[in-house]
């Protein structure tokens, strides 16, 4: 009976926390079990679970409880909705995240939790699964807690020494979206525990650097979440609060989470776009922003037709090339690594490539279709030694010849 108890509330648990987004444990401490202790970071022997709904998952993801005291509209979990509630004690996820792991289910831990007494005794008992896993089953993987804004500054301290990363959810893209749909919380607070949390990890760094011993604090620095969909900012709106917050916290990622529509909000939410493709342009227009060299404005240009919008039938990168077709064709034997990273189709990886093979000899459009993801998407932007786009660049309807294709989906 207390094991159907544990599952039927591990389904809850576990279906809950599948509106906070997760992350890898990659830019962790490298860390193993051979000079002690039990899992790690990194190495071979981590196979993957996979969620009812089909992702890839590495990672025990799930709340502590789905108990809590706002009533946040967007939320799910909101005091107000009538969700089936469950909620573990610190002793159970800490045996939970050890059982998955010795079948190998799994690399680590994400943990969160809705709010339960007060913040403080929340952020309390997530420390406690924490130090029971590190200090008294001796794991070595990774872990990853949500930290509550509003708690004691000393229980987010105590919580980078035990975790590999520590998030703070700014919520919502605005500050005025905030106060309407979640009036119990609010910016000051949110981001005053971002900073804190930034200073914390800077001093660690340079306490690391003069003594090995140092201790660690969230070695795998701190990210955030924002949902989109629950107002009504744009994505260029959206993308330009992720670049202030990139700039200011040295977040190591904004995740964005679609928000899907929740029972009881009625029409005080603004109705849903459609909110998985939204979210999958915003990933790739914030891969642009960090790895790629654009700017938000050179980005908001591919959406200036659509309200500032991205387009939902091809990607940011496509969407602003074709609005700056006058910089194109480019040499891929002499055309500079940033300039071919502007390329349509063309990778960080592929670029990198190109760059190292052109040093050897001059490359031929079989060269680069052999490094390149998509040869429809680069060929129109690009010349070799065997190849020209000729008229194709300026062709009235070359967007819609490069515009993702409905495809029929299968049950099989």
């Amino acid at each position: 009976m207390a094991q159907a108890d544990l599952q039927s509330r591990l389904a809850i648990l576990a279906d809950a926390a599948k509106y906070d987004a997760s992350c890898a444990s990659s830019g962790s401490t490298k860390r193993d079990s051979r000079s002690g202790g039990i899992g790690s970071t990194e190495g071979m022997g981590i196979c993957h679970s996979y969620a009812p709904d089909g992702r890839c998952i590495s990672l025990l993801k799930i709340l502590l409880t789905n108990h809590c005291i706002y009533d946040c509209l967007y939320c799910v979990n909101r005091v107000s909705s009538d969700t089936p509630r469950a909620r573990f004690t610190p002793d159970e996820v800490a045996d939970l995240t050890m059982a998955f792991y010795k079948r190998n289910y799994i690399e680590g831990l994400f943990l969160s939790s809705g709010i339960v007494k007060s913040p403080d005794h929340t952020m309390e008992q997530l420390i406690r699964v924490a130090r029971l896993l590190r200090e008294t089953h001796g794991f070595r993987g990774y872990i990853h807690l949500k930290t509550i804004p509003e708690c004691d500054p000393a229980l987010t301290a105590q919580a980078g020494l035990l975790a590999d990363r520590l998030s703070v959810n700014i919520e919502l893209p605005r500050e005025q979206s905030l106060k309407q749909f979640a009036p119990q919380k609010n910016v000051a607070s949110i981001r005053g525990a971002m900073a804190g949390l930034r200073l914390r990890i800077d001093e660690a760094k340079h306490e690391k650097a003069r003594s090995r011993r140092a201790p660690s604090f969230a070695p795998a620095g701190q990210s955030t979440q924002m949902i989109v969909g629950a107002d009504d900012s744009n994505d260029v709106a959206i993308l330009r609060t992720s670049s202030t917050l990139y700039g200011s916290y040295d977040l190591k990622r904004v995740y964005y989470s679609a928000f899907s529509p929740i029972p009881g909000a009625g029409a005080k939410l603004p109705p849903v776009k459609p909110p998985l493709m939204r979210e999958h342009r915003l990933y790739q227009a914030d891969w642009l922003y960090r790895f790629y060299g654009f700017s938000v404005d050179e980005i908001a240009q591919g959406a200036r037709d659509n309200a500032g919008m991205l387009p939902l039938d091809m990607d940011p990168k496509l969407a602003w090339a074709l609005v700056n077709r006058a910089l194109f064709p480019l040499d891929v034997n002499t055309a500079s690594r940033e300039e071919l990273l502007r390329v349509p189709g063309l990778g960080v990886k592929s670029v990198n490539e190109i760059v190292r093979l052109r040093r050897l000899q001059r490359l031929r459009i079989a060269d680069v279709t052999r490094l390149a993801r998509s040869r429809a998407s680069f060929r129109p932007f690009i010349f070799t030694t065997d190849w020209s786009p000729n008229a194709a660049l300026d062709a009235t309807h070359l967007g819609e010849r490069l515009r993702a294709k409905p495809q029929q989906l299968s049950l099989f």
